[in-house]
């Protein structure tokens, strides 16, 4: 039997042999060592620039926020160590010693404004009530700041206008089973519940917010008029009511919103 030449070729040539895979080349050691410093110096630029160099430090206290503050005051209070790394700076000790030295700081934002810069940003507490020093008049002429809140944060020498005055009378028999059982804090909670309560234009009128036991507060507005406010409850309708009572009789000296559905008014 013969194979002709074609057959003879294809059979001695076989199948197309596999591709021959290519190795995997490792790194040379001493490229290993070379990338091992690049990265170390890298590093320690890096924490050079950011702790040994004159390019990021602490060079500008910036302020914003205040109102009765001074700039100077929240500077001064802040203690920022100026000329030290600007990654050094502790923000956060530093928001603790602005709410600690100056308690009419009601918040404080500390930011870094690279590459030099440090902003403290503050919002002050406001004033919704003054008590007399001591919770009772007495002759040293000073005022307490009390906010919405019912911190008593600042003394002031002499009363903000548009505040109202906290009266708290302890010597009558109402008062003092309330102190009591509730302690002061809870009644001077209680009138500034009702300061908070009170619509901006009877705020405005608002001379002092009285309180008598912890279910009888008072408000004494300009021109001797006065309002029977009751607890601390139900203040939202009180406020709705007062308005349309004073609109409904607007010669009225005394208002009663005690018991909200049933107002009363009196006096001419």
């Amino acid at each position: 039997m013969t194979v002709d030449a074609g057959e003879r070729k294809k059979s001695k040539s076989g199948p197309p042999r596999p591709p021959r895979g290519r190795r995997l080349r490792l790194p040379r050691p001493r490229t290993l060592i070379l990338s091992g410093i690049a990265l170390l110096l890298l590093g320690a630029g890096a924490v050079w620039l950011l702790y040994g160099s004159q390019w990021l430090r602490a060079e500008r206290v910036t302020t914003a926020g205040t109102e009765v503050l001074t700039p100077a005051q929240v500077r001064a209070a802040a203690a920022v160590p100026v000329g030290a790394p600007m990654i050094s700076v502790d923000t956060d000790a530093i928001a603790d010693r602005l709410r600690r030295k100056l308690p009419r700081i009601d918040s404080v934002d500390v930011a870094r404004s690279w590459p030099h810069g440090i902003a403290l940003k503050v919002t002050e507490r406001k004033p919704v009530l003054i008590v007399k020093n001591g919770e009772s008049v007495s002759n040293s002429g000073k005022f307490v700041e009390v906010d919405v809140k019912g911190a008593r944060f600042a003394t002031v020498s002499k009363a903000p206008q548009g505040v109202p005055r906290l009266e708290l009378t302890p010597d009558q028999s109402g008062a003092a089973a309330s102190l009591r059982r509730f302690g002061t804090d809870a009644l001077v909670r209680v009138a500034v519940r009702v300061a908070g309560d009170l619509p901006p234009a009877v705020a405005r009128d608002t001379r002092a917010v009285k309180v008598r036991s912890y279910d009888s507060v008072s408000l004494d507005l300009s021109g001797g008029r006065t309002v029977a406010w009751g607890s601390g409850e139900k203040g939202g309708m009180k406020a709705t009511t007062l308005v349309a009572l004073m609109k409904a009789a607007p010669k009225a000296r005394h208002f009663d919103v005690s018991v909200p559905t049933a107002p009363a008014s009196s006096g001419s």
